[in-house]
């Protein structure tokens, strides 16, 4: 009999990709063992097995075709195996006899429920939470041997995937292509009758954030990574529990990492659990634009937001309880994204503290703060809380564990190798509120996994580079201005402004500058902030210089491609060492 091998699925969420390899001819005997064909999608190759015993009669798919989900791929004369024809042959029972119990009357919902499965599992690492710390670690300690147990209950990715990094920088995109297409006539050209949609902006980043969901799925999968999407207790320092709808496993497990992550903060205030009062995962599928914005809190997350929404044309207010926003950056960084923020038409509203939110007749929000001790109001469609997010460890076994947490970060206290005071219990991530950047805990989740299979690592945090998506865009790493000031380091500071630079003028967007801080008797570069275009990217290389202790001439001797904006952190380094070329004070 002829039977068909049609492409039944693809790696992450992808619906079609291309024929990367044909391997098998016609006249070829195969197995179900035999892969025919390797198919090219998102993260990997997906192998395509025979699905029968016999001879291949015909190829209909060659190297370098594009196939999508269900196309035919080949069609082998044999017979397909005893266990495909027992499956279909108890599907169609079971469909029988649910038929037949339906019109018997005899159909008995509850008696029908299944219980769920209990499996007694071992591992050498079980990891509770999928995020970038959680998933990362699976995957690096499954391809040093290990047999690795990942228990996550939502999706895998985590916050950072699914609810933060990953979806607000796709809308950024949206909103800015929207705002270069109002700009258009800048460039010479002519854009009319533009609007957003932002349903589309919203199925955009949804598809964008299934296929990477999708993706690690597959790489996890293809690491033989055990998956199971429940909740995780720990039972005791060898013991996780998982649960979902259809099963219990106990895991007994050799060494346990806690990667779950953080919850977003919410502040005691009158108001706060209004309809129209959202956080950061609801603004991220509110798929009609608000006409005003009122957000509290003007760190990264609020001042991303107040970027995106201003760019899309809403009426957007901040009102920060500090002195600044941003206050993590240096204060020249700072007054520069305020000053681009309000002349955008961003009310920034600093050292003012919220008192309550209230549902005025009309369904809108009124919220009322203290500035200078005069009481202020602002009415708004929407609220969005911005303040922060906390480590979330709520329900997984640490009480009977005492594991200890650190009163200074209010996370799983470990030291420098990420283990709890319990020697084979790690933690990774935002649980441990070190420093809370998905980066940081990716790098956490490996040094951990080296650690528990015998290459004793530790973790440095001396070389983080931090990235804030506003517009324009900022970037950090190393020391600060304001931190080598507080510790007494004698510095040099190297500043370029982007308005000096010939691609960042091509692009126009020459808003900002390039920062470099050299030590002064070491001569090496220790620290670097960027604001401007394609700071996230450019701060790579100022990361490098620092963890490898390179000195300012050895950056000015290294040649830097021209027209680049890389071509501003050569001149503010040369500003560090004398004078740039190309600007003068």
């Amino acid at each position: 009999m002829n039977i068909e091998v049609k492409l039944d699925k693809l790696s992450g969420h992808a619906k079609d990709g291309k024929v990367g390899k044909v391997h098998k001819s016609v006249g070829d005997k195969v197995t179900t063992e035999d892969i025919l064909f390797n198919i090219e999608s998102n993260k990997g190759n997906m192998p395509i097995k025979a699905t029968a015993n016999g001879t291949i009669k015909s190829i209909e798919a060659n190297e370098g075709d594009s196939v999508a989900i269900g196309s035919l791929l080949a069609i082998i004369n044999g017979e397909a195996p005893e266990e495909v024809i027992e499956q279909k042959a108890t599907s169609k029972n079971m469909n029988t006899n649910k038929t037949a119990s339906k019109s018997s009357g005899g159909f008995n919902y509850f008696g029908g429920l299944l219980k769920p499965q209990k499996q007694q599992l071992e591992s050498d690492i079980t990891i509770i939470g999928g995020g970038p710390g959680g998933y990362v670690a699976a995957i690096q300690a499954a391809k040093l041997g290990a047999n690795v147990v990942l228990v996550e209950k939502e999706r895998v990715g985590g916050t950072c995937l699914n609810y933060g990094c990953i979806p607000t920088k796709a809308i950024v995109r949206s909103s800015e292509v929207f705002r270069e297409l109002k700009e258009a006539d800048k460039f010479g050209l002519h854009a009319d009758n533009i609007s957003v949609d932002m349903k589309k902006v919203i199925d955009r980043k949804s598809d964008i954030v299934n296929q990477l969901v999708g993706g690690i799925e597959y790489l996890l999968e293809k690491n033989n990574v055990k998956v199971i999407k429940g909740t995780g207790e720990i039972i005791n320092k060898n013991t996780v529990f998982a649960k979902n709808n259809k099963l219990e496993a106990t895991i007994n497990s050799k060494n346990i990492i806690i990667a779950t992550g953080s919850k977003t903060s919410m502040i005691p205030i009158k108001g706060i659990d209004l309809d129209n009062v959202i956080t950061s995962k609801e603004a991220l599928e509110l798929d009609t634009l608000p006409e005003k914005l009122v957000i509290v809190g003007g760190g990264i997350i609020g001042m991303e937001f107040a970027f995106i929404y201003s760019s899309f044309g809403v009426d957007v207010s901040v009102v920060e309880f500090l002195e600044n926003t941003l206050l993590a950056c240096d204060k020249d960084v700072c007054d520069e994204i305020n000053s681009i923020a309000k002349n955008s038409g961003i009310k920034l509203y600093t050292s003012s503290r919220v008192e309550s939110i209230i549902k005025s007749e009309d369904d809108k929000c009124i919220v009322s703060f203290t500035e200078d001790k005069e009481t202020k109001f602002i009415t708004a469609d929407k609220v969005l809380m911005a303040v922060g997010r906390q480590p979330s460890y709520k329900n997984i076994g640490l009480e009977k564990l005492n594991i200890e947490m650190d009163e200074k970060t209010k996370g799983i206290k470990v030291n420098d190798k990420m283990q709890t005071n319990i020697p084979n219990i790690y933690a990774i991530g935002d649980v441990t509120n070190i420093i809370q950047l998905a980066h940081v805990a990716s790098h956490q989740g490996i040094v951990a996994v080296k650690n528990i299979l015998g290459t004793e690592t530790k973790m440095d945090y001396n070389v983080v580079p931090s990235a804030i998506f506003t517009n324009p865009e900022i970037a950090m790493v190393g020391v600060s201005e304001s931190m080598a000031q507080k510790d007494g380091i004698d510095i040099e500071i190297g500043k370029f402004p982007f308005a000096a630079n010939g691609k960042a003028l091509t692009l126009g967007d020459s808003k900002g500058f390039v920062k470099i801080i050299k030590d002064k008797s070491t001569g090496k570069v220790i620290g670097g902030s960027i604001i401007g275009p394609h700071a996230t990217d450019l701060i790579a290389e100022i990361t490098l210089a620092i963890k490898n202790g390179l000195t300012t001439n050895e950056i000015i001797e290294t040649i830097h491609a021209h027209p680049t904006t890389a071509e501003s952190i050569h001149e503010a380094v040369l500003a560090a060492e004398g004078g740039a070329l190309h600007f003068a004070e």
